[in-house]
């Protein structure tokens, strides 16, 4: 079984607004993307979901340190989960013979709706996944006041 994944263009959450019809071939052959050192890894893959009491993200980070990783709240209402992944110390006397893991810098942003609750987020990295927990708060819905027309 495979788990196949599409982004909607029509949601309004979401920034990655085009898909790139070349990712397929760029995670095979990462040196097509121009810079072959951050080419795999510049776009970690990230799940969002909502639950009654919060919106949860998770974020596949294998290799990651927690003080490689940041997470931060831009304007008010931009979820943004950026950090780097070190490359591995190189001797001069290594000789490589297949190199797919990668490494370099990596950022994702997300616009989160009006109810999320920026003041309460929560982050935590086990295992090489960055969960990111927002609660919820209720939306207040603008009182609606019936005028008379006189007349």
């Amino acid at each position: 079984m495979s788990i196949v994944r599409r982004s909607n263009v029509f949601d309004p959450f979401s920034l990655d607004l085009w898909a790139d019809p070349f990712e397929a071939f760029r995670s095979i052959v990462p040196a097509a993307s121009g810079n072959s050192e951050t080419a795999a890894f510049a776009n970690a893959r990230v799940d969002w979901k909502e639950t009654p009491e919060a919106h949860v993200f998770k974020a596949d980070l294998p290799g990651v340190k927690k003080e490689e990783v940041k997470v931060e709240v831009e304007d008010g209402n931009v979820l943004v989960v950026s950090g780097e992944r070190s490359r591995e110390k190189e001797d001069k006397n290594d000789k490589w013979h297949h190199v797919e893991r990668s490494s370099g810098k990596f950022v994702r942003r997300f616009r989160l709706p009006e109810n999320a609750n920026v003041e309460e987020v929560k982050a935590g990295l086990e295992n090489g996944v960055l969960t990111v927990i927002v609660p919820k708060v209720e939306v207040k819905k603008p009182e609606v006041k019936a005028i008379d027309i006189s007349g």
